[in-house]
């Protein structure tokens, strides 16, 4: 097609805001689906998407639409998620557009995912297109919301699109408008081959599938193909389109977005934001990419069944494949045998990793608590930089330790600031300043160490405000802390894979605090097994888990009390026996009961 009549673009938005509604109905007005196949969140192929309700992939399709000037313009839709953990997705789609409609949600107006996302496609230089949705329940205020987006983008009000993408209300608009503002893709057909890979999944039969969108030159199916980065040469089994299902055509040309089934087995030879050109007329140059995701969250993953190794290990390679923020290393834990240590965006992140593996690979597995990567200079003047508390080195060998802290923007409606306040100052949070973005709601800014608001920061956020306060971070700078290694002993044996890295004020409650909840869940023993929290050779915290005792003087009934006294002894002797042979078989729930410490507030 006429790259005159091709439009690139991208919906993005805080998460919930109707972006795969909106795209749905995109799909069934421009006929790129039939209505017999017209399913919701069609753009959302895995079941995890379905069941909660989020994007958590970039998908794209390509839609035909004729216009109201009477011409038939090729539109490419990228579709983005629009959760925190992410942002990696939206960010590498961007990159292959020309444009983005913004969407915001009729009753929640901007929120802080809304703001992020746009500064995004701010930087890229994209046409932004905003269009209010949900106009169709009864709590919308779309005129607010248009006068919102009037005051940060100066767009007029009345210009912009509001519709309702569950009814279909006003949908043909936002097609016209994508139409008329987006401006088409500036590329050369005829010069050298420069498609950048902006993601890819794995598909066992035509291995890695790279999704690209052309800057300049062509792809054919018989042309050999070289990856500019590791310079891999491949001959492609298929080339093509989505449309929304992937279908095979002869060529893409300047402007097109596709993807490209390469045969590679591994995902080291074709990564994402790498430069495809001809192998016999290379680019001079590849196109700039994206930054390598950096993990901030590690966990430790371990097979309940020791046998399962090998299949782990298999299934986060398959993994990886599709999902490239995905880091793992193996480790071995004394308590849990041999493992991964994985490294994962957030903790949605991980979750979704988590239920994948399990659903997708059938793995029964054990997470470790989750920890972030701390800067480590030691006594010596090195630098280490660790991200397990069994890698911590011992106490005088430290010289200090650096946490990651992050920059939080929280948009709350003005009744729920003190709360807001509270929960982050209890959370060794700094303000830096607050924002009104109009006479109800404020955008607060916070820096605050990313370990504070890892595991139930997001729930507890959302309990104080009614659901109605929103949440964005982004990396801010290491700072030096007085952190300590919180371990937990087992009948005398420290059990490395609930070690915690603590700060030092925290360390006693945290202490007090896993000692209780490991008294719940190590069942009991035929001894009396201590559970002790320490730090270093100090014991902080300490509970006893009773011994099961069989009553001995069940046939004993009347007589001399010196029989009683010498079954009593036999028996007492007999425990103190197994306790120095016997072991405590750690349970799974314990590894669990380490994310819950904070739910007792």
């Amino acid at each position: 097609m006429n790259p005159d009549r091709i439009r690139n673009f991208s919906i993005i938005a805080h998460i919930d805001h109707g972006k795969s509604t909106l795209a749905d109905r995109l799909l069934q007005i421009t006929g790129a689906v039939s209505e017999r196949e017209l399913q919701d969140q069609m753009l959302d192929s895995m079941d995890l998407e379905r069941e909660k309700g989020v994007t958590i992939k970039a998908s794209a399709v390509r839609m035909l639409y004729t216009a109201s000037d009477g011409e038939t313009y090729e539109l490419n839709l990228i579709d983005t998620p629009g959760h925190v953990d992410f942002s990696y997705e939206v960010s590498r789609a961007l990159k292959a557009c020309e444009g983005a409609l913004l969407v915001v949600d009729a009753t929640q107006g901007i929120e802080a995912q809304t703001l992020a996302n746009l500064y995004k496609a701010l930087e890229l230089d994209l046409e932004i297109i905003p269009v209010i949705n949900k106009i169709d329940l009864l709590a919308a205020r779309p005129d607010e919301v248009a006068q919102e987006i009037e005051d940060l983008l100066g767009v007029d009000a009345l210009d912009i699109p509001r519709v309702s993408a569950k009814e279909g209300t006003n949908v043909e608009q936002v097609l016209e408008a994508i139409v008329e503002q987006i401006p088409p893709p500036q590329g050369d057909p005829d010069a050298p081959l420069q498609a950048l890979i902006f993601d890819s999944h794995y598909d066992p039969y035509k291995g890695v599938i790279a999704y690209v969108r052309v800057f300049h030159g062509r792809i054919r199916k018989r042309d050999l193909l070289q990856l500019m980065s590791t310079g891999a040469e491949v001959q492609p089994i298929e080339i093509g389109i989505f449309s929304p299902r992937m279908t095979p055509v002869e060529e893409l040309a300047a402007g097109d977005v596709g993807y490209v089934a390469t045969g590679l087995k591994s995902v080291q030879e074709c990564r994402v934001g790498d430069t495809i050109t001809l192998a016999a007329n290379p680019a001079p140059e590849p196109l700039p990419g994206f930054e390598p995701m950096k993990p901030m969250v590690f966990a430790g993953v371990y097979p309940a069944e020791a046998d399962d190794y090998n299949l782990l290990r298999d299934a986060l390679e398959k993994l990886q494949l599709n999902d490239a923020s995905l880091v793992f290393q193996p480790e071995t834990s004394q308590a849990l045998g041999f493992g991964f240590r994985c490294g994962f965006l957030g903790l949605f992140h991980m979750e979704i990793i988590q239920e994948r593996l399990e659903r997708e690979y059938g793995l029964d597995l054990v997470f470790t608590a989750p920890s972030v990567e701390y800067q480590v200079t030691l006594t010596d003047g090195s630098e280490i930089v660790i991200d397990s508390p069994a890698e911590l080195p011992e106490p005088n060998h430290i010289e200090e330790i650096r946490e990651p802290w992050v920059q939080i923007d929280i948009i709350t409606p003005t009744d729920y600031i003190g709360t807001v306040m509270d929960l982050v100052i209890n959370r060794r949070g700094e303000f830096k300043n607050q924002e009104y973005l109009d006479a109800r709601r404020v955008q607060l800014s916070y820096t605050i160490p990313l370990t504070e608001i890892l595991v139930d920061f997001y729930n507890e956020l959302k309990a104080r405000t009614r659901g109605y306060a929103s949440l964005d971070y982004h990396f801010h700078e290491y700072r030096p802390a007085k952190m300590v290694k919180l371990d937990l002993l087992v009948a005398g044996q420290p059990v490395d894979a609930l070690s915690i890295i603590v700060h030092e004020d925290q360390a006693y409650q945290k202490g007090q605090k896993l000692v209780s909840k490991m008294k719940k869940v190590i069942p009991r023993q035929q001894f009396d097994v201590a559970i002790q929290a320490a730090i270093g050779n100090r014991i902080i915290s300490r509970a006893n888990v009773k011994a099961l005792r069989k009553n001995v003087l069940a046939k004993c009934y009347g007589g001399d009390v010196t029989r009683k006294r010498k079954l009593l002894e036999k028996q007492k002797k007999g425990k103190k026996r197994m306790k120095m042979i016997g072991s405590v078989q750690v349970p799974q729930e314990a590894f669990m009961a380490v994310l819950q410490l904070d739910d007792d507030k």
